[in-house]
């Protein structure tokens, strides 16, 4: 029987993603660290028993590592993220095959996601109306919630480096209750880039730490 629990994975498969990385990297890099990033993401989400939804940036891939029959593949819709976002909660919120009742979405580029991050998620949601996943860039890695509430992606700049701040104001004027779960790190730069994932990088030989830190230390002398 599907699960209750909706666990959405955002995939950005552009050949264009990650454009800080495009222009410190090259495409080529890029899209390897694109590759691995959503192999993380894969190994965790693999073991949870949720209804696993797959959006998709670009195209529905079905030959990538996420089996067909466990995953539901669907394509990204929408002019910006504030909608493409409210579609896939819309789509999960209204799935025939089972009635869900609590709803999360993830990105498939931070590292330190973790069980811990997505179980808990789900259970704060028992007593909250969201529960977010603030991010190092002011954005958030996770939203969740109970039900469809379209508000919260409207009227938003999505690129905005108060964004968390911005929307959890916004909770708390419409007296919603939210749950803010740790701060991860966003894979968007090199900067940004963990001990570990650049240790893993390195071991698979996509990227040296020393080429890593010169890359860093351009970007500090300007």
């Amino acid at each position: 029987m599907p699960h209750q629990h909706a666990l959405i994975v955002f995939i950005d498969n552009s050949p264009f993603g990650g454009h800080a990385l495009i222009e410190e990297l090259g495409t080529e890099r890029t899209l390897m660290i694109q590759r691995t990033l959503n192999q993380i993401t894969h190994s965790i989400i693999e073991q949870l028993p949720y209804t696993k939804i797959l959006f998709y940036s670009d195209f529905i891939d079905y030959s990538d590592n996420w089996d067909n029959n466990l995953y539901n593949k669907q394509l990204q819709q929408g002019k910006d993220m504030g909608e493409r976002m409210k579609n896939a909660f819309e789509y999960a919120f209204e799935l025939e095959e089972t009635p869900i009742k609590q709803a999360c979405i993830v990105w498939g580029n931070v590292t330190e996601l973790t069980i811990w991050h997505l179980t808990k998620s789900y259970y704060a949601l028992d007593t909250h109306d969201y529960v977010l996943g603030p991010i190092n860039n002011g954005s958030y890695y996770l939203l969740g919630m109970k039900r469809l509430h379209t508000e919260v992606f409207k009227d938003k700049q999505w690129d905005s480096p108060n964004l968390i701040r911005l929307t959890c104001d916004e909770m708390h004027e419409q007296r919603k209750s939210y749950y803010l779960l740790p701060y991860l790190s966003n894979i968007n730069s090199v900067a940004n880039f963990t001990p570990q994932f650049a240790k893993l990088l390195e071991d698979m030989g996509i990227l040296s730490v020393a080429e890593q830190e010169k890359i860093k230390n351009k970007q500090e002398q300007g």
